[in-house]
């Protein structure tokens, strides 16, 4: 990958240059997501898409042979399928990966107008649909954050469909502070309706320099994204701006950061540990915290452990790590996968 170059330059310099990106230059200015980098050109992938019931489209990044059923990976909130781009190259190169885009995130169309993004659980029907799209009897689950609780719950709700789960940094459905639910609910509903509004005026949000859209990025998330890692992100993430020429504007649903739905009392997620009897990893970054009384992770995670075919891991690293430092967790993950996905998974 290319480092970041300081100054009004191409948007092909922040992030990737190679033969397909220089070609396509020629005539006209590509837009970040259209830009190959050299892992993805080895690796052969290729984006795909799926219609989803609501009329629009979930999009996709396949990795690997076409042949064997993938194993799903599935971002954390507000990030997208670039976040696992530094890390499915160091895995098994004879199983593929198919890394989505959740509604709103990335690539992936925005969930029509009025209707908000309530939590987790919403996209349980995006992984039976594309279970349905595919005609997979079963699925495996790599996930990081928000993926990775998604992970949980679908494979506790539907043990029966889940043959694999990988869970990288958070475990489980956050119990909140109702006190602090209390306190900025309503402030999050009347910011929804402000993004509500803007969606369906297609008013542009704020642009930034991409200088300033790195910056925003490694602050946003406290520094567990980096400046070298940041541009993975950033390329399904922004759109160039009609208004602000050599500016750019975040292009996923800006509802996301509205959404709110009910939390899960910790006893939901205790029942749903119950359910898990087959192979499934956990990653936990050290240098990240719970966010929720640490009992309530532990319960989970003895729980996990009464499952033989458990595996947890600490790593010390941030919350990030499969982008930032991918080389702490491949050869975890990649062990883990050899042992238990067995390549005769074929479509």
């Amino acid at each position: 990958m290319k480092a970041l170059v300081k100054g009004p330059r191409r948007i092909y310099k922040f992030f990737y240059s190679n033969p397909n990106a220089r070609k396509q230059r020629q005539n006209e200015e590509p837009e970040p997501y259209d830009l190959l980098s050299d892992q993805e050109i080895e690796c052969e992938v290729e984006d795909v898409t799926i219609p989803l019931p609501f009329g629009g489209t979930l999009c996709a990044k396949w990795w690997g042979p076409k042949s064997v059923r993938p194993i799903v990976c599935i971002h954390g909130w507000q990030d997208n399928a670039g976040t696992f781009d530094r890390l499915i190259p160091l895995l098994p190169k004879e199983f593929s990966y198919l890394a989505i885009d959740l509604p709103g995130h990335g690539l992936s169309d925005f969930i029509p107008a009025g209707m908000q993004y309530h939590n987790i659980a919403d996209n349980l029907y995006v992984l039976n649909h594309l279970m349905k799209e595919y005609n997979w009897e079963k699925i495996s689950l790599m996930g990081h954050s928000m993926g990775s609780v998604l992970s949980f719950i679908f494979a506790s709700v539907f043990p029966q469909k889940t043959d694999m789960v990988i869970g990288i940094d958070s475990l489980k459905p956050v119990v909140l502070n109702p006190v602090l639910v209390a306190k900025f609910l309503g402030d999050r509903v009347e910011n929804f309706m402000i993004a509500d509004k803007r969606n369906q005026e297609n008013s542009e949000p704020p642009a930034y320099t991409l200088d300033e859209m790195v910056k925003r990025m490694v602050e946003g998330t406290q520094g567990s994204v980096d400046e070298k890692s940041a541009p993975y992100l950033l390329k399904r993430n922004i759109k160039r701006s009609h208004k602000h020429p050599g500016k750019f504007y975040f292009a996923r649903d800006s509802r996301l950061k509205y959404s709110f739905g009910a939390d899960y009392p910790q006893q939901v997620s205790v029942e749903l540990a119950k359910r898990i009897d087959f192979p499934y990893q956990f990653i936990k970054a050290t240098q990240n915290p719970h966010y929720e009384k640490e009992e309530y992770y532990n319960e989970i995670v003895d729980i996990l452990k009464k499952n033989p075919k458990f595996e947890y891991h600490m790593v010390d690293s941030k919350h990030h790590v499969h982008l930032t430092e991918p080389e702490k967790v491949a050869g975890i993950i990649g062990n883990f996968i050899e042992k238990y996905r067995r390549l005769p998974s074929k479509l």
